[in-house]
């Protein structure tokens, strides 16, 4: 009798033990491709009348054309996720082209939702992402045409295009809404914005100096 409570017990502890490492649980449909109409609140987007969904819900164009980085960091990143294409919802995948001028960054940042990784196809990044406390290990690669490089969820990381030429790169995300968190907006952008001096004690510099670059945001 007490060894069949222990087997119980320990068939109870490693369903539960399944529970809750599971991180996402496999689809129950075909598709759910979003519809951004509905009213219900759910862990994404509602799904579509199945009879209503068309070829155009699983559909984007976009990610031949070069995205314009006439602007601060020389980058632009055209996303292809939920936002885009409906019928990736629920499917943990969608993509990012990312473009580079000479020089130009993808500045730090995370996905709260998604690892990342990334395939270059024109010209030279140097990327790297920082391991979490208390190590802040910094990891990190040039990459030519054709490497592939991977990104861990939830860890800080960048690239930048360290050759003279215009650079193009290619991010899959294991999520279809993978959510960007640029650290420097985060930081020093927010709304409303965090006090000065917490943010001078936090970096050990002057209040005026955390002044000026929330200026700029």
């Amino acid at each position: 009798m007490a060894k069949h409570f222990l087997l119980l017990n320990l068939i109870a502890v490693v369903s539960f033990c399944c529970v809750v490492i599971a991180f996402e649980p496999s689809p129950m449909q075909d598709f759910c491709v979003a519809d951004p109409t509905s009213t219900v609140k759910v862990n994404g987007l509602s799904c579509k009348d199945p009879k209503s969904v068309i070829a155009e819900d699983f559909f984007f164009s976009g990610l031949h054309l070069s995205g314009n980085t006439s602007n601060t960091f020389g980058s632009k990143v055209t996303p292809a996720n939920v936002a885009q294409i409906p019928g990736v919802n629920t499917l943990g995948i969608s993509l990012a082209r990312v473009d580079y001028a000479p020089w130009g960054i993808n500045p730090p940042h995370t996905h709260p939702r998604a690892t990342e990784i990334l395939t270059v196809l024109e010209g030279f990044l140097q990327v790297g992402f920082v391991t979490s406390n208390p190590e802040n290990r910094h990891i990190t690669k040039v990459l030519k045409k054709g490497d592939v490089f991977v990104f861990p969820i939830g860890l800080v990381h960048y690239q930048r295009n360290v050759g003279n030429g215009n650079a193009v790169a290619f991010a899959a995300l294991s999520s279809q809404n993978p959510g960007v968190i640029s650290v420097a907006n985060a930081v020093f952008g927010s709304e409303p914005t965090i006090a000065t001096d917490i943010l001078a004690k936090a970096f050990q510099v002057d209040a005026t100096v955390v002044a000026q670059i929330q200026s700029k945001f």
